[in-house]
């Protein structure tokens, strides 16, 4: 039992965010085991209040850039604080999403709120999230890397999935191969004795 969970951590403290893809494409099948995994996470109430909208289409993907790059460009020059804008800074983002339409796939996640036939559901955040983090950790085990990106304001999602407006967008996660020479910022994690407290 601990030799696992200590694999399970080296594994995972192993991944990092990719901005750089290969457009090698992925088995279509390690993505749906995927997405089985993340299907799988605890939920309020069991209500499942998630869409994994999986894009492979070029002209999509396209679509998908030109609408967030709007976004982003906007959010660069005129909405972010200089703070975050500092904070950014070691990242080395800006606007320019070429990541979008690069990446062999990009699943765009989805919360699902009341509407249509839905019963109401509950904490949906929470419940999105964990089942996010268990997309991210299958992926990467899986050999893929991935990369969290949520444009402000988000819903022209909706419109580029063909999207219901009760499903309200949650995060984009390209996925892929790293491309030849990919780098990737060189963070630090906070130590276990700084994030983990005993009683």
């Amino acid at each position: 039992m601990v030799s696992t969970a200590r694999a399970y951590a080296e594994q995972m403290c192993a991944r990092r965010s990719v901005r750089d893809f290969s457009r090698e494409p992925v088995p279509p099948e390690v993505i749906e085991a995927a997405v089985a995994a993340a299907a799988s996470a605890p939920s309020g109430a069991n209500r499942q209040p998630w869409r994994f909208v999986v894009l492979t289409d070029p002209d999509r993907k396209r679509l998908l850039r030109e609408r967030a790059e709007a976004e982003e460009r906007d959010f660069y020059d005129h909405r972010a604080s200089d703070e975050w804008l500092s904070a950014l800074a070691p990242i080395g983002t800006d606007w320019r999403k070429p990541f979008l339409e690069v990446a062999p796939v990009v699943i765009v996640v989805f919360e699902v709120h009341r509407g249509g036939e839905n019963p109401k559901p509950y904490y949906v955040k929470e419940s999105v999230g964990i089942a996010v983090g268990m997309l991210i950790s299958a992926l990467h085990l899986a050999g893929l890397a991935t990369l969290t990106h949520t444009p402000s304001p988000m819903r022209f999602l909706n419109e580029v999935c063909e999207r219901p407006a009760h499903e309200r967008p949650y995060l984009v996660l390209p996925v892929g191969y790293p491309a030849d020479g990919a780098r990737v910022p060189e963070l630090t994690r906070k130590p276990l004795t700084e994030v983990m407290i005993e009683r």
